[in-house]
């Protein structure tokens, strides 16, 4: 299966369940049921402890990949796990961000180079996917809190060659006001070295603010450039990232802010099943401590380190992760904690499910 798209350490299914829906041809049901225990240093949320246990991942996905009319849906329960985020559990997290019907679209392949596809997507920018079983750290990253996850709109998919490219129209951070255009551009050099350069961003100012619609974010403009290099048991992915919201009464900025950020990601793969993936992160945001936060308050910065060792064995997985986050710059309110003035987040995590 094409899809979900999943990073290196852990695989799906090499032979899913067949289902003959009649008229609509073969259609294969797939899915992962997986859960997590945490320990972190700091905590704020209500729904956070020192010591919690949660579902991760409780989804069951059916689609069809062949014929000129094809569909994915991809449903259940799911936790967004982000290293400097508070933790939210599964339940809430389902219900906040984009319901229990995350991702759903229907495609039509006009040819094996041209598709297009419309419905609940998953975003074109960023080099990490957004439920825990597609990376391979168990959280997403610093950098990725500043992405969007999921938009409603419509794909236009082309390749040719090592060449792809993909172009939406979309809500944008799920704001249901379509005022997004986003790109993304991948060229393959060979096996084992590839490079992407995706941008989107919002042509309209929107109002619009929710839990998975920050005011700020969804009026931004977002760059990433990031490359893979494969060498043997090694991989490794250089990133770099640039965001920027205009000054803005309707949004209550009164000054352009920006933040830069920077990650290096790699993986060793090992016999038997086993890897390991590590994180490094730099991220900064420009401003005052009185402008509008993107981060850990106006003029913030931050570091993040994250490793994660890896088991699987066909259907079966089982990880472990350490990360670290170091606010060097913040705003005391902002930052972690219950009263958001501790400089530094620890968590340990184990994550085990099935990939079915």
């Amino acid at each position: 299966m094409s899809m979900p798209s999943m990073s290196a350490t852990l695989a799906g299914n090499v032979k899913p369940m067949k289902v003959d829906a009649g008229p609509l041809g073969s259609v294969y049901v797939t899915g992962v049921l997986s859960g997590m225990a945490m320990y972190e240093s700091n905590f704020a949320f209500p729904d956070e402890h020192r010591f919690m246990a949660d579902v991760t991942n409780g989804q069951v996905v059916v689609q069809k990949v062949d014929g000129p009319i094809q569909f994915y849906a991809e449903g259940g329960a799911y936790s967004l796990p982000v290293v400097g985020v508070p933790y939210l559990r599964a339940g809430h997290a389902t219900d906040l961000n984009f319901g229990g019907l995350p991702v759903w679209f229907v495609k039509y392949a006009a040819n094996d180079s041209l598709s297009v596809q419309a419905g609940d997507l998953p975003t074109l920018i960023g080099a990490e996917y957004a439920f825990t079983f597609q990376n391979v750290n168990i959280q997403r990253g610093l950098i990725w809190n500043q992405e969007n996850v999921v938009n409603r709109g419509v794909q236009a998919n082309y390749t040719k060659g090592p060449l792809a490219l993909s172009l939406a129209w979309s809500d944008g951070f799920f704001s249901n006001r379509y005022s997004w255009l986003t790109g993304s551009a991948t060229y393959t050099i060979d096996s084992s070295n590839s490079i992407t350069f995706d941008a989107g961003g919002s042509i309209n100012t929107e109002t619009v603010s929710s839990f998975a619609t920050p005011l700020l974010q969804n009026n931004s403009t977002i760059y990433n450039l990031y490359a893979s290099h494969t060498s043997g048991p090694w991989t490794f992915m250089p990133t770099l990232q640039y965001t920027t919201v205009p000054s803005d009464s309707k949004i209550g900025t009164t000054k352009e802010l920006n933040t830069f950020g920077g990650g290096l990601y790699g993986i060793y793969a090992m016999d038997g099943g086993y890897s390991v993936a590590g994180r490094v992160e730099y991220i900064r945001s420009n401003g005052d401590p009185s402008d509008p936060s993107l981060l850990y308050g106006g003029g913030s910065k931050a570091w993040s380190f994250t490793i994660t060792p890896t088991y699987q064995n066909k259907f079966f997985f089982a990880r472990a992760e350490f990360s670290y986050v170091k606010i060097n710059s913040g705003v005391a309110g902002a930052m972690f904690g219950p009263i958001g003035s501790s400089d530094s987040l620890t968590r340990l995590m184990l994550e085990t499910g099935i990939i079915f």
